[in-house]
């Protein structure tokens, strides 16, 4: 792996090494993965559902995001999808959701994803 792009990716909150061990010690393996995730549509099935505020399938959307970021060492990622997790489980509608908290997490979950596509786009 370039070393730039590693360092790269743990300024964004990579746990990279654990990761790689995680893929057997086989980098090209975790490459091939983390490139893959450029094209997991959960990031945008949790922007759709939120806006449509449907809690159950925005909910769905961010525990897949969560157990996909996670099994990359993504952890700002996989920690904000784990709060939006939180925040809509066993919530049927959004009357009863924390708005301001959902917004705010929505908004660094933003900024985490958005960052590591650029990062993986312009490393490719």
């Amino acid at each position: 792996m370039d070393t730039n792009f590693k360092t790269k990716l743990e300024e964004l909150g990579a746990d990279v090494d654990n990761t790689i061990l995680r893929f057997m010690g086989k980098e090209d393996l975790y490459l091939k993965f983390l490139n893959k995730f450029q094209n997991d549509q959960s990031f945008a099935n949790i922007e759709k559902y939120l806006a449509e505020e449907n809690a159950e399938e925005a909910f769905k959307a961010a525990h897949t995001l969560k157990g996909v970021a996670s099994n990359l060492g993504l952890d700002p990622i996989a920690g904000c999808a784990s709060e939006i997790t939180e925040l809509l489980r066993h919530k049927e509608d959004f009357t009863d959701v924390d708005r301001e908290t959902l917004n705010s997490t929505k908004e660094r979950l933003q900024n985490n994803y958005h960052s590591l596509i650029d990062v993986l786009t312009s490393c490719q």
